[in-house]
């Protein structure tokens, strides 16, 4: 179709994918289809919340290393991006353009079942799931489902005993970030 060649038979099977769209793994809790079984076994990493790629300057770990190298640039201070309206500075441009949306109010993402705003994509999606009653993210130990990644990620730190959100001033160490400014109120 294009003339493109692979030395491997699988490597042409898998470039194919890109013409006939056909995904042949797919997930079957959240529907989402996949042209290689790599890029289904990523995926799986938000229904786990397996992070296993660490920031070595600070310990934060990413699910995806795409993710880990853009997070590192922050370490590196290179921060292109800055805000004209309050000057805060972002690695990405993409970030840029979401925190604009907090000065300029707009949410163009709308819910077709309720009329409901937001200013992220990823926010309407996880909103609709109210709505559907779709609880995709399993929590692994316990077997408790979420409708948000972030939720089961959260969640998961009470089995694992991981607290990342630290005290400045005394060094306790929280799972949640609520529960870190509810204690810093105490100081």
């Amino acid at each position: 179709e294009c003339g493109k060649s692979f030395g491997r038979s699988s490597h042409l099977i898998a470039h194919q994918r890109t013409h006939t769209h056909e995904r042949p793994y797919r997930r079957p809790d959240c529907g989402k289809s996949f042209n290689q079984t790599s890029n289904l076994l990523i995926h799986q990493r938000v229904h786990t919340g397996e992070r296993p790629y660490g920031c070595p300057e600070c310990g934060k770990s990413f699910s995806y290393m795409s993710v880990l190298l853009i997070h590192q640039k922050i370490h590196a201070g290179d921060k292109p991006y800055t805000c004209v309206n309050c000057g805060k500075i972002f690695s990405q441009s993409s970030d840029l353009t979401e925190h604009r949306r907090l000065h300029t109010g707009e949410r163009p993402y709308g819910c077709a079942e309720c009329g409901k705003n937001f200013s992220l994509r990823s926010h309407l999606l996880s909103h609709q799931r109210t709505h559907s009653g779709e609880k995709p993210y399993a929590c692994p130990e316990c077997g408790k489902s979420f409708n948000d990644s972030s939720d089961l990620i959260t969640h998961r730190r009470f089995h694992t005993g991981e607290k990342p959100y630290r005290c400045p001033r005394c060094g306790k160490g929280f799972g949640r970030l609520s529960h870190l400014h509810q204690h810093q109120r105490t100081h």
